[in-house]
């Protein structure tokens, strides 16, 4: 279209509207639209020089030929530089081009004025604005001669218009929920969103009181001091709760804006509200999840210490008291040594649920991790109140469970500490009825203790004795003796029996009663019993390369026994130390059997298919049974030496010895007598057709180095 009317060819020479001929005073018969127009007077003159409108004019080449003040002033571009261009070097129309050059074809032809429109246009320097345009023919003698348009500047408006456009489409749009309120805090206006959120229907917010809203979770106090914070400084912004149209109450998060409508004076208020019931659940589980235990959902550590903080806090105010209880089950490593890891959970959430129906509900019970538990016991009368809930638990705790098809009983050890005797802050109670429920433990178990401060005494003794046993791993005081094993029949040395020692520095000769369950708790039984299996071995590979092969004998604790990597283990020392497996002897209590049911066996039948020796040791002090035992890989049992020790002044003893040893004969089993210290004991042995025995009446334990110098037995 542009070429076809704004075709670029040499502009005349012009001086503004003066450059157009004299045009007809009158319009042409029939002519209603065009407009003729006489510009050699006062009214060219206006026209150029007003500064309400912008004029321009363009022939039929779109070359400008009236370019007035206005213009100029509107577009940026002097009437010098303007008047002869092109009309397109100028001005672009932007996104309308096509429909501006449908408007001049029009005008060219018909001779008829265009309806006022609105262009955005962009002139050469980059400029970019909005005008509302009146464009109009100029005619000569019935014919178009020129173009005239009229602009005004209506940017400001456009960009207002836009503005409103945008906001309405945030409003509706918006994913919060928005409230537009009056100077009395009357609902004006809501979204989609606000009614979605709330139930509410427009219709019946519209002209409310923002009072309909309101949660009873707040009193009228809260909500006007939020109407205070809006009047003075004109914003609020918090969490507060919203309700629904059916009443519910929900957590929100709100933004309240005052909208000035003069100097003081306020027009209106704008709400903005987010429904966070989402965000508040997921960070309840966040917290949850922080404070108590995945397994059994009991209050953590974190929680139990922030609650018993609270608890020592009120007790002090008001001069109360409150008790600590610190749980350990006894002996739970076995359950899941013997029976698997899901079956000890599963243990440990029945015994929580048990714990959780032994105390009130003001009291706390929290799991610390593993099979420890904590209870705490706030406003209690005194220690009678304490011991009776301390053996409700105890009873509750060892009733049969029924787990998945096994049926399990366990035992509890309980210490306890109360506010303020055992301490004033929460560390102390907790250290305290810690100690004291390792008494417990010491004291047999399955019972609870009161924290004494005699206790700690023996703590610092046992933290010393156990930091004296470390070092004396690392600077070697430990030594093995050996105590010959002795054929009763024959008088030969058929073995010994490794026994440990420890060279202590100031206490002297110590044997493992005076620090073995030290050892235990502190986690250097295993190191300890790697260091004897090895050294004995070693000796026993001696023996065997000076020509007098003898089996050794080592005892196993219940951890070593439950060790996974145990067999590999000794494969491992057999293969260092290059001696046979015939020549080594295993010593394993039969209470680690029948703890370790099992598991026990398959690790038993492992052993004895590498060659490895079997014996069951402190036969008898134990709850082994002729079914159990004839099942076991065995091939020896060890009289305790108890039975031995009182043989001639009880007979039940003696009725003890005789019973073992036809049992033993009936299961091909050796039979070997612990601590013999007389021949009258020896004889009575002989008498009953024991193997073997072993005790004082030959020889005490004795080096290595000794064993030669040992009295052969007639």
């Amino acid at each position: 279209m542009r070429d076809k009317f704004f075709g670029r060819k040499a502009a005349p020479a012009a001086d503004g509207l003066r450059s157009i001929a004299p045009l007809d005073r009158e319009m042409p018969a029939g002519d209603s639209g065009g407009m003729a127009i006489d510009v050699r007077g006062p009214f060219a003159e206006a026209i150029e020089q007003t500064s309400m409108v912008a004029l321009q004019g363009v022939d039929r080449d779109g070359i400008i030929c009236t370019w007035n003040d206005a213009s100029a002033k509107l577009y940026g571009i002097a009437r010098a530089d303007a008047i002869g261009r092109h009309f397109c070097d100028l001005l672009t129309f932007r996104g309308t081009t096509a429909a501006f050059d449908a408007v001049l074809t029009t005008m060219w032809e018909s001779g008829q004025p265009a309806l006022p429109c609105d262009w955005q246009v962009s002139t050469v320097s980059g400029k970019l604005l909005w005008v509302y345009s009146t464009m109009f023919p100029v005619l000569e003698h019935g014919q178009t001669r020129q173009v005239f348009c009229m602009d005004i500047d209506i940017t400001d408006r456009k960009q207002a218009e836009q503005a409103l456009r945008l906001s309405a489409q945030v409003f509706e749009n918006s994913h919060e929920g928005i409230i537009i309120l009056d100077a009395q805090w009357r609902i004006v206006s809501v979204n989609a969103a606000f009614t979605a959120m709330t139930g509410f229907s427009e219709q019946q917010l519209t002209g409310a009181k923002e009072s309909l809203l309101r949660s009873e979770e707040h009193d009228a106090a809260f909500y006007d001091a939020i109407h205070d914070e809006v009047s003075r400084n004109g914003h609020w912004q918090g969490e507060l709760w919203g309700r629904r149209s059916n009443g519910e109450a929900f957590p929100a998060w709100a933004s309240i804006s005052a909208v000035p409508g003069g100097v003081r004076d306020i027009v209106n208020f704008i709400v903005i509200f987010c429904d966070i019931s989402d965000r508040k659940a997921a960070e309840e589980r966040v917290r949850h999840l922080s404070e108590h235990d995945i397994l059994t959902g009991l209050p953590n550590r974190i929680l139990l210490r922030d609650r018993l903080q609270q608890a020592i806090a009120a007790a002090r105010r008001n001069r109360g008291k409150l008790a600590v209880l610190f749980l350990d089950l006894d002996r739970f490593k076995n359950v899941n040594d013997s029976l698997g890891h899901h079956i000890g959970d599963k243990l440990l959430q029945t015994v929580a649920e048990r714990l959780k129906k032994c105390v009130r509900g003001n009291d706390t019970v929290s799991r610390q991790g593993g099979d420890e538990f904590v209870v705490m016991l706030t406003e209690i009368g005194g220690v009678e109140q304490v011991a009776h809930i301390a053996a409700n638990i105890l009873h509750s705790a060892s009733m049969a469970y029924q787990i998945e098809g096994h049926a399990l009983t366990i035992t509890t050890s309980i210490g306890i500490s109360m506010y303020p005797d055992d301490g004033q802050d929460m560390d102390a109670l907790l250290r305290n009825a810690d100690t004291a429920m390792y008494h417990a433990k010491e004291s047999g178990r399955n019972s609870y203790q009161f924290f004494n401060p005699d206790m700690n005494v023996r703590m610092v003794a046992r933290l010393t004795l156990e930091r004296q046993l470390k070092t004396a791993l690392e600077q070697e005081q430990f030594f093995l003796a050996y105590q010959p094993e002795i054929d009763i029949a024959s008088g030969r040395i058929i073995g010994v029996e490794a026994l440990l020692r420890w060279q202590h520095p100031d206490a002297g000769m110590l044997t493992p009663g005076h620090f073995l369950e030290a050892a235990e708790a502190c986690g250097l039984i295993l190191p300890i019993g790697d260091w004897v299996l090895q050294t004995a071995c070693r000796q026993a590979r001696s023996w065997h390369d000076q020509g007098t092969p003898m089996m050794v004998g080592v005892n196993l604790s219940a951890i070593q026994f439950r060790q996974k990597d145990l067999l590999q283990k000794i494969r491992e020392v057999l293969r260092q130390t290059g001696l046979a497996p015939q020549y080594l002897e295993l010593e394993i209590t039969e209470s680690v059997l029948v703890d370790s049911a099992g598991a026990a066996l398959e690790t038993m039948h492992a052993l004895r298919a590498m060659g490895v020796v079997l014996a069951v040791d402190d036969f008898g002090t134990g709850y082994s049974s002729l079914n159990f035992l004839k099942h076991c890989p065995v091939d020896k049992l060890k009289i305790d030496q108890s039975f031995v020790r009182h043989l001639s002044g009880d007979a039940n003893d003696a009725a003890i010895i005789r019973a073992i040893l036809i049992m033993a004969k009936s299961l091909k089993l050796k039979v070997i007598a612990e601590g013999v210290e007389t021949n009258d004991q020896l004889e009575f042995l002989r008498s009953q057709g024991c193997d073997e025995f072993q005790g004082n009446y030959c020889t005490q334990p004795v080096p290595a180095s000794e064993l030669p110098q040992f009295p052969r037995t007639n």
